[in-house]
């Protein structure tokens, strides 16, 4: 098999791909308008995502980003421990 062939062979889904994003964009583009997106943080989870931005929402700023102000509710601290342990009196 020829080398360009296979080149074809494992390019040819990354461009089917963009061409399908860049269709489903210019659809979007077509009923919705101008779009604004950025990067938005999710506190529940501690993750940030690309998506499309509302005009009244800010985007999320990195450099504003304190990691250690998330608070896992899986991961309890000692602080935490002795919050929730208190004696029982009789």
């Amino acid at each position: 098999m020829a080398p360009q062939l296979i080149a074809l062979i494992i390019v040819t889904p990354f461009i089917l791909i963009f061409i399908y994003a860049g269709y489903h964009e210019y659809r979007r583009y077509k009923t919705e308008g101008r779009a604004t997106y950025g990067l938005m943080f999710d506190e529940e989870t501690g993750t940030s995502h690309v998506t499309g931005i509302a005009d009244h929402e800010d985007a999320y700023d990195p450099d504003d980003f304190d990691p250690s102000a998330y608070n896992d509710p899986d991961v309890k601290t000692s602080e935490d421990d002795e919050t929730d342990a208190t004696p029982e009196r009789s």
